[in-house]
């Protein structure tokens, strides 16, 4: 009886380690999952097609070109991106999205907000293409573009207290357009002008970087850049905000 006594003994004490050893494990696995969680940085991206990536073979367009610069070997800075970019998207789109139970849930989340759009609005405001603009359809879908914005950017300042607002601007995929070059040029300081209204916003222009380069080497179709095209956006993001 009495060695039966002590093998019970000794195997509750084996148990009793055993469970130590594993309540220990979790708690250092959740540990370095909440430091580890609090090293990254997380980006949410808002936008259209451009957002989305169309015209990359390779992956996520600009935001997929961030993603590898900010995340390379050498930064001790990791950074984390929910792109929520869709093609075909408009600011009404974005609105829609940022009353997403799914989506508005996780804003207070977030370190940067990246909102790129308006490509769309201004095309479907002059019918759906860009061959023949009518001055009056687009200066009237500029009004709406530019009320939407600012709701878009009220929203995010509301629902996240601390967290950046990178607004992107237009460019014009047709430099020969000078019709359509004056629009952008409008569209684009109407842009700047809601950035300017709060510290956190930062208006990033575009619509230089595709001057003077040739249209083939650059873009995929009329309207969206292929990698290489991506990759200037990419750039001046970076040379224009630091991710930190």
């Amino acid at each position: 009886m009495l060695l039966v006594k002590r093998q019970e003994e000794n195997q509750m004490k084996k148990l009793a380690g055993l469970l130590i050893i594993v309540l220990v494990i979790c708690f250092a696995a959740y540990e370095f999952q909440a430091s580890e969680s609090e090293d990254v940085q997380r980006v949410m991206a808002f936008g259209d097609s451009l957002t989305y990536g169309k015209g990359d073979k390779d992956g996520e367009g600009y935001i997929e070109g961030l993603e590898d610069e900010l995340n390379n070997p050498e930064s001790e800075q990791k950074v984390s991106f929910w792109n929520y970019g869709i093609k075909g998207q408009e600011t009404d789109g974005v609105m829609k999205q940022l009353d997403d139970y799914r989506i508005k849930t996780k804003l207070d989340e977030a370190d940067t907000f990246i909102v790129y759009i308006g490509t769309n609005d201004l095309i479907n405001s002059n019918g759906g293409d860009l061959e023949k603009i009518s001055d009056r359809k687009i200066n009237e879908g500029k009004r709406e573009y530019i009320s939407h914005l600012n709701k878009i950017t009220s929203t995010l300042i509301d629902a996240n207290g601390k967290a950046d607002i990178l607004v992107v601007g237009l460019y014009n995929p047709s430099k020969g357009n000078q019709k359509l070059e004056k629009h952008i040029h409008d569209y684009n300081q109407s842009i700047k002008g809601i950035a300017d209204k709060d510290k956190r916003m930062l208006f990033i222009p575009t619509n230089d970087l595709f001057e003077d380069k040739k249209k083939t080497e650059y873009f995929s179709d009329k309207l969206h850049p292929n990698e290489k095209g991506y990759q200037l956006i990419a750039n001046r993001v970076l040379e224009s905000y630091d991710f930190k």
